[in-house]
């Protein structure tokens, strides 16, 4: 008997398990508006988490054509979403939100796992990483 190694796409999930990261649904519509515009229907978003920024880890999306080998893929309202293992376990639980206001407008993660938060929305960081002295490296926001 073979067994498989590779992480259960969302279609193979229980029904009863939570996605490790949702999207509201004014954020899908602004990501299907952004797909359109840019004429790249068939993409996908990247939502990860890299070091740097100041607090120690901060936000990163992009488009992208496909998922890569061991990533999540998460279907939020008809758009996709690629997660990749790592940035997984500092993003379980969170949702991505768009919020347009007087301030302007912008996606923002509301990320449970996350003890302290930079100013502009955008580095943060979790128990994990202040307990192991990660910092950023400051990116001007206060």
């Amino acid at each position: 008997m073979v067994t498989d190694t590779i992480p259960a796409l969302e279609s193979e999930t229980a029904l009863d398990e939570a996605p490790p990261l949702s999207m509201t649904m004014p954020a899908a519509e602004k990501l299907q508006r952004l797909l359109v515009e840019k004429n790249i229907l068939d993409y996908g978003l990247r939502v990860f988490v890299a070091g740097g920024g100041c607090s120690g880890l901060q936000y990163g999306m992009a488009f992208e054509k496909e998922a890569s080998e061991f990533d999540a893929i998460i279907e939020a309202h008809g758009v996709k979403l690629y997660l990749d293992p790592t940035s997984a376990q500092y993003l379980m639980g969170a949702s991505i939100d768009y919020v347009d206001n007087l301030m302007g407008g912008g996606f923002r993660i509301d990320n449970p796992n996350a003890v302290a938060s930079c100013g502009c929305g955008q580095s943060f960081r979790t128990q994990d990483s202040a307990s192991t002295g990660a910092s950023g490296g400051g990116h001007g926001c206060s």
